[in-house]
């Protein structure tokens, strides 16, 4: 199967603490690590683990961190398309509690693919199976409804209502605002609407409520989960697999993004565990 992700990229610094601080407070923390990260590169790693092929179609500062950014992610075997803007890599740190529970911030805009950019081989989609789309412009939406599947994140509401093309499935999170979508908002109405709960797992629509998988493995952090999950159902829809199936790998894949530190993804089979 060949897999495509349109979305963003974050050079993220994750600084394990026992706690976030409380205003004026100065913690200590024994490490650190920085990666590439933000939901195109989650999204990536996921799909590498999954798909025979995985290409990301993504914009990236021009400075040193957008090209270290793009050597790191190739060196996972993806296959990186994108555009050096005259601006800054978009970059930021993660607080990881001892509960696991991740706090980013974010400094500098989102940069996204733009769909009209010529340089970015965009006739590639055409041949994917499976796309998660995660950031980009309304031209990059359509750009990426050739694939087969198209999976998206209702992060970006705002560029699906302009695009106006029928989702396979929309993806949000139940415990974040920015992520909340109303029937009705997008027009085609996506195939399939999932609003994932953390470890409570979640409500298709159809489909209703779904469960969250045990871990397979300790409890690291919860970075990436959400993106995993998506890129996960996304790749088990082009499977073919029926709703209920498809939502209950996606959610392993999900689980699976918790067992490592910060941007993680496991190889989960299609078939699940025998109980």
């Amino acid at each position: 199967m060949r897999a495509a992700v349109v979305g963003h990229v974050e050079w993220i610094e994750f600084v394990p603490v026992e706690r976030v601080p409380r205003a004026g407070e100065i913690i200590g923390a024994e490490e650190s690590w920085a990666q590439a990260a933000g939901g195109g590169a989650v999204a990536s790693v996921q799909l590498a683990q999954l798909a025979d092929s995985v290409i990301l179609f993504t914009a990236l500062g021009s400075d040193e961190l957008g090209r270290v950014a793009k050597a790191e992610i190739e060196e996972r075997g993806i296959e990186v398309h994108a555009v050096f803007v005259d601006a800054p890599q978009r970059k930021g740190f993660t607080y990881l509690d001892e509960a696991g529970e991740r706090t980013i911030t974010v400094i500098g805009p989102k940069i996204g693919p733009r769909g009209h950019d010529n340089s970015l081989p965009w006739h590639e989609v055409a041949h994917c199976d499976v796309l998660y789309f995660c950031a980009g412009d309304v031209d990059a939406l359509r750009a990426a409804r050739r694939a087969r599947v198209v999976v998206a994140t209702a992060r970006e509401l705002a560029t699906l209502k302009r695009g106006a093309v029928e989702l396979d499935a929309l993806v949000g999170s139940g415990k974040d605002e920015a992520e909340v979508y109303r029937p009705g908002e997008l027009d085609p109405p996506p195939k399939l609407v999932v609003t994932t709960s953390g470890a409570l797992g979640g409500w298709a629509q159809p489909g209703g409520p779904f469960t969250a998988p045990p871990l397979e493995g300790s409890f690291a952090d919860s970075y990436g989960a959400g993106d995993c999950f998506a890129a996960g159902l996304a790749f088990a829809l082009g499977a073919e697999l029926d709703v209920p199936d498809a939502l209950a790998f996606a959610a392993r894949c999900g689980a699976g993004a918790l067992t490592g530190p910060g941007v993680h993804a496991e190889a989960i089979p299609l078939e699940p565990p025998p109980e």
